[in-house]
């Protein structure tokens, strides 16, 4: 059976492990809510997913991270939530068109202070940021967007984060089209980026690497190196 969001899954573990587990504000439970309403809501990220990469963010005690990929917003509210006050989210996308069903919640959760939504093409934000000096200053990056460019999403994070700082990449299943050849919705270019990227990140020494099966995949990658990447 092809591997699916928790959210698209009637698998009774799943199920089991999302009603043992899961924890989620009440406008966490309204975004998703939201969005599921949407038609094109297998955009929105795994919960599950979510409140792993929130854990860590928690456990590395990140104060700056980057969403590469923002659609409503659900992984930028889960990041915010998990910095302290003086935290901040760097937003990233090409458009507020779904990001204008989160912000309401953004807003009732009261961390709408910790997010900065970046509207432009994102490898063209990350270079600023690379220009501006901020290489090695950000502890975690969760990168969810347009999968032709995750290898180039991948390496500039890979810049800008410091080391001992985790690149969380999702969709690494990509609906088990990795395994199984499918090509989900005809998008041949971004299923084979997929198997590209995870054929890389198996032998770059610059992280470890844990691959999971939760989700649509959720490759995680510890950087390492501590000198220049």
């Amino acid at each position: 059976m092809p591997q699916l969001k928790c959210f698209k899954d009637d698998n009774a573990l799943n199920k089991y492990v999302m009603e043992k587990s899961l924890r989620q504000t009440k406008a966490q439970k309204g975004l998703m809510e939201a969005t599921l309403k949407h038609p094109d809501n297998i955009m929105l990220g795994d919960p599950i997913v979510l409140q792993l990469t929130a854990n860590l963010i928690r456990t590395i005690k990140a104060k700056k991270v980057l969403d590469v990929g923002v659609y409503t917003g659900a992984s930028a509210l889960s990041a915010a939530i998990a910095l302290p006050d003086d935290g901040k989210v760097f937003a990233l996308d090409i458009t507020d068109e779904y990001v204008k069903i989160g912000r309401p919640f953004w807003k009732e959760e009261g961390i709408e202070h910790k997010i900065d939504l970046i509207l432009a093409p994102a490898l063209e934000t990350l270079d600023k940021f690379i220009a501006n000096g901020e290489s090695g200053t950000f502890d975690f990056a969760f990168i969810d967007a347009d999968k032709p460019n995750y290898d180039n999403y991948y390496e500039k994070c890979l810049i800008l984060i410091r080391s001992g700082g985790i690149i969380a990449i999702d969709n690494t299943i990509w609906h088990n089209s990795v395994v199984d050849g499918s090509i989900p919705y005809g998008m041949v270019e971004w299923a084979n980026a997929i198997k590209e990227l995870n054929d890389k990140l198996k032998d770059d020494q610059r992280i470890n690497i844990s691959y999971l099966t939760i989700g649509d995949g959720l490759t995680l990658c510890f950087k390492n190196c501590y000198t220049e990447c």
